[in-house]
């Protein structure tokens, strides 16, 4: 059994004990979270909502919270002795996937 659910502006296929990395949550290690944004689930059949489900849920425990790995943006240009560098690192949480209501 699967579910697609929506969260941080990004859709992400998960299954019950996956650990899947989703946008800041604002939530701390060890709390339980739920994903109410469902898009569609696959059991014995398949459930796609209109855009989503609106009984159906997904919990999930939260990992880890953490920065993901540089991102160098550099900016140039030619001729002008214009250039800047800057880098990002995106924040993110990690979740364990526990129970899929479907």
């Amino acid at each position: 059994m699967y579910a697609i659910i929506a969260t941080g502006g990004k859709q992400y296929k998960v299954a019950e004990g996956d650990i899947v990395r989703v946008e800041k949550l604002g939530v701390e290690e060890g709390e339980s979270y739920t994903f109410d944004q469902v898009l569609a689930v696959s059991g014995d059949e398949m459930k796609v909502g209109d855009p989503t489900i609106s009984e159906a849920k997904v919990d999930a425990t939260v990992v880890e919270n953490g920065k993901g790995k540089k991102v160098i943006v550099y900016k140039y240009k030619r001729k002008s002795g214009y250039h800047k560098k800057n880098g990002h690192r995106q924040l993110f949480t990690a979740v364990r996937i526990d129970k899929i209501h479907a």
